[in-house]
């Protein structure tokens, strides 16, 4: 590992570190391999999640969503290095409840969303502990793509809706009008919407008789 750095996180899939890199300070993401997998096999696995997490930092990027810089991809040492991003986890702001603007927190993350979406990138794990707000202009960042695919299925795009929607409704339980500016924002920021906000209602239906019958 690189010298200096300091762990900060660490997951099933991977290890999260601060350390500086040329003249900035970086957030170092390294993919671990699983001994349960065929040592090609996982080779091959870790290589196409690195690879599919660069290029949906790098579609983000260019479709105007904010995301953290990506710096450099050494796929030898399964590693991302990217933008160190000073600011605070959208989770924490409204546990907190303190005064945020949530009408304009809102309308950020449904624009981020759909700028998201129209390239057709689906997060993966949609939740409000992977979205900041930077200190410096106050600008939505979506990070921790580790688990995003490229698709242009409208379903796909509504679950990734409704992992944010249970989000909302497990951490956020006093917030579920703000879920609902988040989608207004959504949809009147992509085209494409209608018929992705129809199959989430069909997949929150389905849902919630799931869990009925438990």
């Amino acid at each position: 590992m690189t010298e200096n750095a300091i762990l900060i996180k660490q997951g099933a899939e991977a290890r999260v570190y601060t350390a500086p890199f040329l003249t900035k300070k970086a957030i170092i993401k390294e993919r671990f391999g699983k001994a349960y997998r065929h040592p090609i096999l996982d080779k091959k696995l870790t290589a196409r999640r690195i690879t599919q997490e660069a290029r949906s930092l790098f579609k983000c990027y260019k479709s105007g969503v904010d995301t953290p810089v990506l710096y450099f991809v050494d796929m030898e040492n399964s590693k991302i290095y990217m933008e160190f991003i000073e600011g605070k986890v959208v989770k924490d702001l409204i546990l907190e409840n303190k005064e945020i603007k949530k009408d304009q927190l809102a309308e950020k993350i449904g624009i981020a969303i759909a700028r998201m979406h129209s390239v057709d990138v689906i997060h993966g794990d949609l939740t409000t502990s992977n979205l900041l707000l930077r200190d410096s202009n106050k600008s939505l960042v979506v990070i921790d793509f580790g688990l995003s695919y490229v698709s242009s299925l409208p379903e796909d795009k509504a679950v990734d809706l409704y992992v944010l929607e249970r989000t909302f409704l497990s951490t956020h339980p006093n917030f579920e009008n703000m879920f609902a500016e988040i989608l207004e924002a959504y949809a009147k920021n992509y085209k494409a919407s209608k018929e992705i906000l129809a199959k989430f209602a069909d997949v929150r239906l389905r849902g919630r008789k799931r869990n009925m019958v438990g």
